[in-house]
């Protein structure tokens, strides 16, 4: 069974030797080779540069077994196209170009012609394609509408972003007029990716956990489940959304075939508790589960991530359609030495 085999099997909760294993963000600064391409050009012309984008996107699968690779890009790729830029800035951080305060503002973001604006990441994908071959999975991602609304109205980062939640509650009409731009949006940049040789997508919910309980699925949920009904019938889609493991059987039924959860969520218990919900059992949905060991383990030794991934599959075993991989992305301190430890355990164990 090829890498790419075995990651669509666990997609489809289909029983296999050994669970896949990727890892978010899995390219980036604990990498020599990344911080040297980082040193000669800035984040956002390695993310516009096809060439570029491909050549971080294949650096960490040159050093470890992984089963899938995920396109190097930004989910603020998309806020560009619709005409709102954003930069890093010199301190650190996400600064949008302006902050989306106004009617005018918004009716200025275009939908039109997204496919072409972001052909980079087309040209990026088949690039990486190319290289793998049809051994290797590649996943193409995005943010949801939610998430992205969040920078777009902040102008940049935040902690909890209080003026997406703000306007939710006080302007519905204009936030719901930016989210269906942010929809459309989506749904043509994934269906571009999807062509340009994506085998997957996720979607990054990153921002879902601020959003309050019952209001998860108007603010977020709804948006993310009309971009999963837009892309062709059975294409892999994961939502990642850190915060929300009290949605998860709602997540279930957007129409994805699997969710990553972060690592503060007991992952035996959640598989258990989707098989078995009445719901998502009559309508005869199984999602896979991708996930959770703490980002933290990789800055630690070997030894112990051996071990908490050992205890990891441990818990899993026999319990078809789990995706090895952390609970958030990946940290900058991260030790290479623990990164091939994961790797290496994940590989050599058999169900």
């Amino acid at each position: 069974m090829t890498s790419r085999e075995r990651f669509l099997s666990a997609c489809a909760c289909e029983p296999i030797e050994r669970p896949p294993v990727w890892i978010m963000r899995q390219a980036g600064r604990y990498l020599p080779e990344y911080r040297e391409l980082k040193a000669r050009h800035s984040f956002v012309e390695l993310v516009r540069t096809p060439e570029l984008a491909a050549e971080v996107t294949m650096q960490p699968l040159r050093r470890f077994a992984l089963d899938a690779a995920i396109l190097f890009s930004d989910i603020l790729v998309v806020p560009e196209a619709l005409g709102q830029g954003y930069r890093f800035k010199d301190e650190g951080g996400i600064a949008m170009e302006f902050r989306l305060e106004s009617r005018p503002q918004l009716d200025r973001l275009s939908t039109e012609n997204v496919r072409e604006k972001l052909r980079y990441v087309g040209d990026a994908l088949r690039l990486v394609r190319g290289q793998l071959g049809g051994n290797t999975a590649l996943l193409g991602f995005g943010g949801s509408p939610w998430t992205l609304a969040c920078y777009m109205l902040e102008g940049g980062g935040s902690d909890d972003f209080p003026r997406a939640r703000e306007l939710f509650r006080s302007d519905r009409a204009f936030f719901d007029a930016l989210l269906e731009k942010l929809t459309t949006a989506l749904i043509e940049y994934f269906k571009l990716q999807i062509e340009s040789g994506a085998d997957a997508i996720q979607i990054f919910d990153s921002w879902g956990g601020i959003v309050a309980g019952p209001d998860y699925e108007p603010a977020s949920l709804q948006w993310i489940r009309r971009v999963v009904a837009a892309l062709p019938d059975d294409f892999p889609v994961i939502l990642f959304a850190k915060g929300t493991g009290r949605h998860l059987a709602a997540q279930a039924a957007t129409g994805i075939r699997a969710l990553s959860v972060d690592w503060t969520v007991d992952l035996p218990a959640a598989h258990d508790a989707l098989a078995q919900d009445p719901d998502l059992r009559a309508r005869n949905i199984r999602i896979a589960l991708q996930g959770n060991l703490d980002p933290a383990l990789l800055g630690t030794t070997p030894a112990t991530v051996r071990d908490a991934t050992l205890h990891l599959l441990e818990t899993m075993r026999h319990r078809p359609g789990h995706i090895v991989n952390l609970g958030h992305g990946i940290l900058p301190d991260a030790r290479i030495d623990c990164v091939e430890a994961l790797v290496q355990t994940v590989t050599n164990w058999t169900n």
